[in-house]
């Protein structure tokens, strides 16, 4: 969460927190202040004895290995009781204002929703949760997960990002006027839209995350908007005029949160800079949908925001060259391994 900077102390350009406050910088100009919630989803996971065999979830306090798979339930809460109750209280420490806890749909998934806050003030919290909960997950005996999909047959893991704009100036809502939803928020749906798409990369960053985008298991595979809609890529949950925002539903639990909630930001910079308007608000299954559809793997991602030029304007030349070569080493590594389901399947049968 360290910054660079040149000898003659210059800002380094691709330094993930700059990357994030030249965003910023960029709302500033107009007169705008992004405003940012995360919510993460992970999961408790057995420590490993190997890198080969399939995950499982720990016992808990009951002694079992799988609870039953209840969203929202209080027992499967109660079962890591020690674990929550030190977590919060290094967090309380740490000034991480972290709000309320859930169960998720997975076995031993969990997620904490974090109160809204200027945009690098949330990055910040968020980097540091996430190391904050890897460690107290160790100290109790698990491991804490934020892989986007852990389990082939179990829901991925997200952070979803509830973001909105404030005029500088009043302090109010841009998002919302008398009449509903605003132009703002519409042109910054509309950017969310279009560019999102061409920033996958910073929102699914590993060959993994690609896995997450599947039909019917609560994560998003287009980009249709809508009300309180959940299969949606993006969603305007129903809220007072005050708290009316958009939730950006395709981040993984995996992201750099500076890099995510940048391009997050990006997207719908561009969008309410240039009026671009969104299709119609969805009030269906966006699942049933064909339309729309985000890149499913890793290497149309990169190829995609590569060519894109206004994403390179907002979030640096040099930065998207410099991602765009590292991943493309990882991924090179990455297609270079000989995977269990080839061994099995292709050993004595081809």
């Amino acid at each position: 969460m360290g910054e660079i900077f040149h000898h003659d102390g210059r800002p380094v350009a691709f330094s993930p927190r700059r990357v994030l406050k030249q965003v910023i910088e960029l709302y500033e100009a107009e007169g705008w202040k992004p405003v940012i919630a995360p919510e993460f989803e992970f999961y408790f996971i057995a420590k490993p004895e190997d890198y080969v065999s399939e995950f499982q979830p720990p016992s808990g306090r009951a002694g079992l290995t799988r609870e039953t798979l209840h969203p929202m339930g209080l027992d499967a809460i109660d079962r890591f009781d020690d674990l929550f109750v030190a977590l919060y209280s290094a967090c309380e420490a740490q000034g991480l204002q972290i709000g309320t806890l859930t169960q998720e749909a997975g076995p031993a998934q969990y997620e904490v929703n974090f109160n809204h806050s200027d945009a690098l003030d949330a990055a910040d919290r968020a980097f540091l949760f996430k190391r904050t909960m890897r460690r107290i997950g160790l100290d109790h005996g698990v491991v804490a997960s934020f892989m986007a999909k852990p389990y082939k047959t179990h829901y991925g893991s997200a952070m979803h990002l509830h973001q909105n704009v404030l005029d500088l100036e009043t302090g109010d809502n841009l998002f919302a006027d008398e009449a509903g939803d605003s132009d703002w928020l519409r042109s910054h749906v509309a950017g969310l839209q279009t560019y999102l798409p061409q920033a996958m990369p910073l929102f699914a960053p590993y060959p993994n995350s690609y896995r997450r985008f599947a039909r019917y298991l609560s994560s998003p595979i287009n980009t249709h908007w809508g009300h309180d809609n959940r299969s949606v890529g993006f969603r305007v949950p129903v809220s007072p005029r005050k708290a009316r925002r958009v939730e950006n539903r395709v981040p993984g639990a995996d992201v750099n949160p500076y890099l995510a909630i940048a391009a997050s930001l990006a997207c719908g910079y561009l969008g309410m800079k240039h009026g671009l308007q969104p299709d119609k608000a969805l009030d269906s299954d966006a699942y049933k949908s064909n339309e729309q559809e985000l890149p499913t793997n890793y290497w149309v991602a990169l190829e995609i925001m590569e060519r894109c030029d206004p994403l390179r304007d907002v979030l640096g030349d040099s930065f998207i060259t410099l991602l765009s070569n590292i991943k493309n080493y990882e991924y090179e590594e990455f297609d270079m391994l000989i995977t269990p389901w080839e061994r099995e399947h292709l050993l004595l049968n081809v």
